[in-house]
């Protein structure tokens, strides 16, 4: 009885989760304007998306911002994580608690702070709101979440690894490409998506520090929602989603072969 309520309250959770999503998604091929009559199949939306010049220039920004903060995140996140490390524990309980301030700390404060903090150079500095003020903003609490997936991968890995390559001929560069590197590759890919992910969706810090020169999508949607909730928001809405569960298909599918990978090699090593 337990077990058939658990399922009974896992199914309920999980209706409650996607069926604005599957109603999003079923309504950007509604051939009428209504949100809740359907009209006929139809991808007069998705036609209208494409022509709509203010969405895909706002798209192309957040696009290239994302991809732009992912990576310098990525890089950034992977430098502290092995720094990180190698500190001390009562160092390093210090920092990571710093570290985590910005993922529990409200997306509006360090939206502000970051606005003020430019505006306190932009006295010293000739700059303007714009790809610069938000791709620094959003690399701030990209960065955090970077860390978060790799550390742990460090902290997984044998530390006579390194030791053992530098015995057998390599250089501490070399060691560290060789055997670092991929140890903690899915740490860090997984830092890498977090990043992208939350750097496409973001609207608070994007809106405190994007100024008037450029809009990303979360900015232009909820500026579009202000006046009408138009049809086009579900087509483009059922895009990303389906983006984004092609990335994490494909991250699943890898992460599955390589623990199989794993797996067989430990079962290799035993016998």
């Amino acid at each position: 009885m337990k077990g058939i309520s658990s399922r009974i309250f896992m199914g309920i959770l999980i209706l409650f989760m996607y069926i604005p999503i599957l109603a999003l998604v079923v309504f950007s091929f509604n051939a009428a304007d209504s949100r809740v009559v359907w009209g006929g199949f139809s991808l007069r939306w998705y036609e209208s998306l494409f022509a709509n010049k203010t969405i895909m220039t706002s798209l192309l920004n957040t696009i290239i911002i994302a991809v732009i903060v992912s990576v310098i995140s990525t890089v950034l996140g992977t430098m502290a994580s092995i720094g990180i490390n190698n500190l001390k524990k009562t160092t390093r309980t210090v920092v990571m608690n710093i570290t985590y301030i910005p993922i529990v700390d409200p997306e509006i404060i360090t939206g502000v702070s970051l606005m003020l903090l430019f505006k306190l150079f932009m006295n010293f500095i000739p700059f303007e709101f714009g790809y610069v003020t938000l791709i620094l903003s959003h690399i701030s609490f990209c960065v955090p979440y970077v860390i978060y997936n790799v550390l742990p991968k460090l902290r997984q890995m044998n530390p006579n690894l390194v030791e053992a390559a530098e015995d057998l001929g390599c250089n501490p560069h070399r060691a560290f490409f060789k055997v670092v590197i991929p140890e903690i590759l899915p740490g860090v890919f997984s830092g890498f998506i977090m990043a992208l992910t939350y750097s496409l969706d973001d609207f608070v810090v994007s809106y405190f520090n994007s100024g008037s020169s450029v809009n990303t999508l979360p900015i232009t949607i909820q500026s579009m929602t202000k006046r009408k909730i138009h049809p086009d928001i579900n087509a483009l809405s059922t895009l990303i989603f389906v983006a984004i569960l092609i990335v994490l298909v494909v991250k699943n599918f890898f992460d599955n072969k390589r623990l199989r990978r794993e797996a067989e090699d430990a079962k290799l090593r035993n016998h």
